[in-house]
């Protein structure tokens, strides 16, 4: 894994946008990221085990996976979303980014390649690229049955009690209003 802070300029969502400014584990660790290196499944079955993570898929995002829709959903996974429990990411194969925002609103980018685990808490604003190899395969651990519901940002969102219990515990942190 490596985190660095987007450099917001235009171009494909996949390439690396990367500012030149890294961001270290500690900063990530007080957005409630938390991020592992497993090359071995056992580790992650015992990190399932401890977090009570009962359910798991496996998910391939490529063109050959996916066909005609793969750039759709590309698209679509990219847009600025939370959920209403933790996103746990286990990368088998190929690697992807995650962008997560941070205290003060502005992106960034969590590069992850085969063996990373992150888990991102519920709450938390976020979208997903594969990056410019155009394939991703992780698996997808839950605590209970799978829920995907992304809800997009905007004013409720904002308001949504996950996201105020996500800020509460940041330390309080200021409520940011969509844009």
């Amino acid at each position: 894994m490596r985190a660095y802070w987007f450099d917001n300029l235009p171009g494909d969502q996949r390439e690396p946008h990367d500012s030149g400014r890294e961001v270290s584990p500690e900063y990530l660790s007080k957005l409630g990221i938390l991020h592992f290196n497993y090359p071995n499944v056992d580790d992650v079955n015992a990190l399932a085990a401890k977090r009570e993570y009962k359910n798991r898929d496996e998910i391939t995002i490529s063109p050959n996976t996916m066909g005609e829709v793969y750039e759709e959903k590309v698209k679509t996974f990219f847009h600025e979303h939370l959920h209403e429990d933790e996103e746990i990411r286990y990368i088998l194969d190929g690697g992807g980014f995650f962008d997560v925002r941070s205290e003060g609103d502005d992106w960034i980018r969590v590069k992850l390649e085969k063996h990373d685990l992150m888990i991102m808490p519920a709450g938390i604003y976020h979208r997903f690229t594969t990056d410019t190899q155009n394939y991703t395969k992780a698996m997808r651990l839950f605590k209970e049955d799978p829920k995907w519901t992304p809800l997009n940002r905007g004013a409720d969102t904002d308001k949504n009690e996950f996201r105020e219990a996500y800020l509460k515990s940041r330390g309080g942190g200021v409520l940011v209003e969509s844009h």
